[in-house]
């Protein structure tokens, strides 16, 4: 196997960019289609879609007379052949980071996984973790076999301030890192290209390209568990903003000032809507020290007062910050994702109340779509981001 991106895609261009794109995400698609999409020429989708071809990492297979063709094509009753990419051209592997777990998946070149491997922390503490994600990444490079392409890089995913350009974790109040060069680190122990990524972005860019996101307008992924995130797609781009820092919906300050949040200030959503703040909630007004979230959640559903409230008060403020947001940004679709949605149906009214009392006009009538998601998944965000920034020829893969 082998382990460097021995396989540099052939675009000379953006169009050829965008034309790859196209066929990542919406696979298959005829060339005709594409250029109507894009407002390409056929003969420009077809030169750039010759040497992806020939370089194996694209193929069209005819589909047979097609009963409905798009204007522009074959007369009735001629084959259609619709571009879809070769999954199997290259490998990539994802990496998710948590305070107590190492998760780890290889998936191919349309980000579908492959194999997946869990791995326990004892601690959190970069170099412990650094050890230990080589040992991952060592472990998932083993498990790729003869039939998957080459490994063009590894993808790692952080809660927290990340510098993506530069790789650095800058701030991670979950695991307690500041400024921490995980790309340059990891690179120097694997001699693989290794991409950095804001956890909950990592998963906006899988959605948009992989998932829900994809033929959508606008969209966000709002992410409730440990933390609360949100990452926004608006205007044909995955929100990142200008210093790397955009999307935090958790550190919105709409709780009471007196409560102090993970990142070291008062009145963050995160300190009554995530699940840690929930637990703490339940407990304190319970007097039950001994209970764990599933405790608090099977008392929620029984109907005890005290961990309802705590439900009820982490619904009104996720509902507040969920109308800030499509205030601001105005998405025709929001994605409500994470660990957190198990116990969805405790918050859902107050929730949907809130948003509605404080959405204005027409931006109160996003979608609101619940969507499970597990670490795997996660993991699998952090391979998007490899994969989008090999066929956009970012750093690590300039062109």
């Amino acid at each position: 196997m082998s382990l460097r991106p021995n396989r540099p895609l052939p675009l000379a261009t953006p169009a050829g960019v965008e034309v790859l794109t196209r066929i990542i995400t919406e696979e298959p698609i005829p060339r005709v289609e594409i250029a109507r999409r894009t407002g390409l020429s056929q003969a420009a989708v077809t030169k750039a879609v010759a040497p992806l071809i020939e370089a194996g990492f694209v193929t069209d297979q005819p589909t047979g007379p097609a009963e409905e063709l798009a204007e522009g094509q074959l007369g009735i009753g001629r084959p259609v052949s619709p571009l879809t990419v070769v999954a199997d051209s290259v490998s990539v592997i994802g990496l998710k980071v948590t305070p107590t777990d190492l998760i780890g998946v290889t998936t191919d070149f349309r980000a579908g996984i492959r194999t997946v491997r869990h791995q326990q922390l004892s601690g959190t503490t970069p170099d412990l973790v650094l050890e230990r994600l080589t040992t991952l990444a060592e472990e998932l490079i083993g498990a790729l076999d003869d039939d998957a392409g080459p490994l063009i890089g590894i993808g790692v995913a952080v809660s927290g301030d990340v510098d993506a350009p530069h790789g650095v974790v800058r701030d991670s109040p979950f695991m307690g890192w500041r400024d921490v060069p995980v790309a340059e680190l990891l690179t120097e122990k694997l001699g693989v290209p290794v991409v950095v990524s804001n956890d909950v972005r990592a998963l906006t860019v899988a959605e948009h390209w992989f998932g829900v996101g994809v033929g959508v307008d606008s969209f966000a992924v709002v992410t409730i568990g440990s933390g609360v995130g949100c990452g926004l797609y608006v205007n044909g781009e995955v929100v990142s903003g200008a210093n790397g820092v955009s999307g935090e919906l958790g550190h919105l300050p709409l709780a009471p000032g007196d409560l102090v949040c993970t990142c070291g200030r008062r009145g963050c959503v995160e300190t009554v809507a995530s699940s840690d703040a929930i637990l703490a909630r339940t407990r304190e007004t319970t007097g039950r020290a001994d209970l764990d979230l599933s405790g608090a959640i099977d008392l929620a559903h029984a109907g005890d007062e005290h961990a309802r409230e705590a439900f009820d008060r982490a619904g009104e403020v996720i509902g507040s910050a969920l109308a800030a947001m499509v205030n601001l940004v105005g998405p025709e679709l929001v994605v409500i994702a994470g660990e957190g949605v198990a116990d969805y149906d405790l918050y859902e009214q107050r929730m949907r109340e809130a948003f509605a009392a404080h959405a204005f006009g027409a931006a109160g009538d996003a979608r609101l779509k619940l969507r499970s998601h597990t670490f795997d998944d996660w993991a699998r965000g952090a391979a998007a981001i490899v994969i989008r920034s090999y066929v956009r020829g970012e750093r690590p893969f300039q062109r």
